[in-house]
C-alpha cells in the first residue's frame, strides 16, 4: 500500500468519524488512567457502568486507597479480572501520591513504572489526556491494520511501529480512535461490514481479492469466512 492510499483511507475515515474519541467515560486524567487499567480484556461498556458507581464515591488516588482493595473490588467484581486489577490499581494510587504528588505523569517511562500500566494503556493516556501522536494497539487496531493493509504485522510492536512510521502527520493524532472506532463498528472481526465501508475500494483485504487470510492476521481477527 502506498502513501497516497494510506492518506485516502485517513482522510474518509476522519470525514466518517469527525470527532474520534474513546468511548470510556471520564472527566479527569485520573479517572481516564483508571478506566483504561479497567478495559484490558474488557468492554468500555462494561467498565463505564462500574465507575459510574465507583468514581462519584472515589475518583483520586487517596480517595480509592482509602476504599482498600477489598472495598474497591466491591465496585468492579463485575468486570473481568477485577482481583488482579484491584491489586494494580491500589499500588498505582500509591505510587502516584509518593513519586508524582497524586497527578499522572506525562511521560512513557512514568507511567509504564505504573503498577498495571503496559505500553497500550501508557500510550493512550500519552494520545487522549496529553494530545501525543501515540498508537496504542489493540485487537481492534492490530486486526484493521492488519485486514486492511495499512500496517501489516506479525505482533502489536511492529504493526505500532508500521503505524508511526505510515499514518499521514495530520492524522497522527486521532488515527489511535479513527482505527480502533472503525474496527469496533465497520471491520468487525467475524464478518466485516465491507458493504457499509467508506474505504471498501481502498482496502487490501484478502478476501475479497479472492486469496486466503496470511498468518498476520490470524489470531487477531478469529475466522472471516463461514
Amino acid at each position: 500500500m502506498n502513501l497516497k492510499k494510506r492518506l485516502d483511507i485517513f482522510d474518509r475515515l476522519a470525514a466518517a468519524i469527525p470527532e474520534p474519541t474513546t468511548e470510556l467515560h471520564y472527566t479527569s486524567t485520573f479517572e481516564l488512567l483508571i478506566a483504561v487499567v479497567l478495559s484490558a480484556q474488557a468492554t468500555d461498556k462494561g467498565v463505564n457502568k462500574a465507575t459510574a458507581k465507583l468514581f462519584p464515591v472515589a475518583n483520586t488516588p487517596g480517595d480509592i486507597l482509602a476504599l482498600g482493595e477489598t472495598g474497591l473490588k466491591e465496585y468492579i467484581k463485575t468486570i473481568g479480572l477485577f482481583n488482579s486489577k484491584a491489586t494494580h490499581i491500589i499500588t498505582l494510587c500509591r505510587q502516584l501520591l509518593d513519586k508524582h504528588a497524586g497527578e499522572v505523569p506525562e511521560t512513557r517511562e512514568e507511567l509504564e513504572a505504573l503498577a498495571g500500566v503496559g505500553r497500550k494503556t501508557a500510550n493512550v493516556i500519552l494520545n487522549t489526556a496529553f494530545g501525543r501522536h501515540t498508537i496504542a494497539v489493540d485487537t481492534h487496531i492490530f486486526r484493521v491494520a492488519n485486514r486492511t493493509g495499512i500496517a501489516p504485522g506479525k505482533n502489536v510492536l511492529e504493526v505500532e511501529r508500521k503505524l508511526d512510521k505510515w499514518v499521514p502527520k495530520q492524522h497522527k493524532k486521532d488515527a489511535h480512535h479513527l482505527l480502533i472506532l472503525h474496527g469496533r463498528y465497520t471491520c468487525i472481526a467475524r464478518k466485516p461490514r465491507c458493504e457499509s465501508c467508506v474505504i471498501e475500494d481502498l482496502c487490501e483485504y484478502e478476501h475479497k481479492t479472492g486469496h486466503h487470510d496470511d498468518d498476520t492476521a490470524k489470531g487477531a481477527t478469529s475466522r472471516f469466512i463461514e
